[in-house]
């Protein structure tokens, strides 16, 4: 977040503030109906429980010279959240400001302290000019904010100029997931329970099916392979007389959508790719590091449906994930080797991919195993493209505050979400240790 305001906020949001919303006895009806997706597919879509509350700022005082007025709510009669952000109606104006919130647990009586919300996060997103931009839906808003089950909310809203139309506090309920399916096995063999294709609705079906033939079709995880058999995968280039084996790290695990439980109901149909691979923007989530790694596809699903339902985009912006603990996830549905077009770098998703860690890096340290990940999953998948992780390349503008449409910009092939954007984004803390990343990325290719 851009310099804070050093005066202490005196306003208290009271519950005279009332604001109208979705009662709890109707309040499901956010939650996505079931599509027609076909039979029992979309019977399974019902057990992806999650839903979206949007709740209305108020004014709560007036600063004249500003001509705006601090917004903010205080609920207690909402459903239970574990997710929250700020959107507004402008997705190309900037809430210039400090948002804090607090919240209550779900069933409990103490409040938590006061905690900021990223507020720049304009720097996210699609491309200028792209379909997912000029689509209509796309909204401005602030980064989401895990704040782990609750079911009260109080946020305030300090303006330094004036503030969007349409300020709207979300509640996102990211669901509990969803169990994999799987058939009876004959009890004399020994084969593991496969996924019966006849429970995928189409979207799961097709999301799947694009990560053919590393797994099978509905599979949760794809398996990590040494560096010698993903490169046999591979085969070998013609380099004059002889026969190279290609530059590329071990595919490392991932976990699948299906594994981390995305609804494919909610993102857009199909597909959208762009041509190769040439760099990783590296990103941090900004959602702070209040979560375990058993929560973290939990996360994954509030940033998907924030982004989808929230914020407007076709899917999850990011390409991959990385939790605390190391774990890969994929992310924009279409395919983990393939150059799948996402929203992750205004100006530069053309190209790259985004590689986003879940949590806030701006002072806290990324620790080990969340470097590990990095250079793991940007040797093998930079890899299949023949980029050099250590190397620099060349990626052409979109349009964004750094450079204008158009223009040819160096970049190195692992570049920090900053190095496209002027934002804090990855945070000092995980950018510093990009440089890590990048030579190990490259001892993993073996170069």
């Amino acid at each position: 977040m851009r310099g804070l305001l050093a005066t202490s906020i005196g306003v208290t949001c009271a519950a005279a503030f009332a604001l109208p919303l979705t009662s709890p006895a109707t309040a499901a009806a956010v939650r996505p109906a079931p599509t027609a997706e076909a039979g029992a597919g979309a019977a399974r879509a019902a057990a992806l429980p999650g839903s979206t509350q949007s709740l209305p700022l108020t004014p709560l005082t007036r600063d004249r010279a500003l001509g705006s007025a601090d917004r903010g709510t205080r609920r207690t009669d909402v459903h239970r959240f574990s997710l929250l952000g700020v959107v507004w109606d402008d997705p190309d104006a900037v809430l210039h400001g400090r948002v804090q919130v607090r919240t209550r647990p779900a069933g409990g009586e103490a409040w938590s302290g006061w905690q900021d919300v990223e507020t720049h996060n304009a720097d996210h997103g699609a491309d200028p000019g792209t379909a997912e931009r000029t689509s209509g839906h796309v909204r401005g808003a602030t980064a989401p904010l895990w704040v782990g089950e609750s079911d009260g909310v109080e946020i305030r809203v300090h303006p330094d100029a004036s503030l969007p139309a349409g300020l709207r506090l979300e509640l996102v309920d990211p669901g509990g997931g969803a169990a994999p399916v799987h058939v009876p096995v004959a009890p004399r063999s020994r084969a593991l329970p496969v996924t019966s294709t006849a429970e995928l609705s189409p979207a799961e079906r097709s999301a799947s099916a694009a990560n053919a033939p590393l797994a099978r079709l509905g599979a949760t995880k794809i398996t990590a392979l040494d560096r010698e058999r993903t490169r046999r995968g591979l085969g070998t280039k013609k380099t004059g007389k002889h026969r190279a084996a290609p530059y590329i790290g071990p595919r490392p695990s991932i976990v699948t959508r299906r594994g981390w439980g995305a609804d494919e109901s909610m993102r857009e149909a199909g597909f959208r790719y762009t041509t190769t691979v040439k760099a990783a923007f590296v990103h941090h989530t900004a959602t702070g590091n209040n979560y375990t790694c058993a929560q973290a596809p939990s996360v994954i699903r509030g940033i998907y449906r924030y982004h989808v339902k929230s914020m407007g985009w076709r899917d999850i912006g990011y390409n991959f994930l990385i939790d605390k603990c190391g774990t890969i996830y994929e992310g924009r549905a279409g395919g983990v080797t393939k150059a799948v077009m996402g929203a992750h770098t205004l100006g530069f998703n053309t190209n790259s991919m985004g590689v986003a860690v879940l949590g806030t890096f701006t002072s806290a340290k990324p620790n080990s195993a969340t470097v590990t990940a990095i250079a793991r999953l940007t040797a093998w998948k930079l890899g299949l493209f023949g980029a050099n992780p250590n190397g620099k390349t060349y990626l052409k503008s979109g349009g964004g505050n750094l450079y204008a449409k158009g223009k040819n910009v160096r970049l190195n092939v692992i570049s920090g979400h900053r190095d496209g954007f002027a934002t804090e984004c990855p945070g000092k803390q995980l950018y510093g240790k990009l440089g890590t990343a990048r030579s190990a990325a490259a001892t993993y290719q073996g170069r």
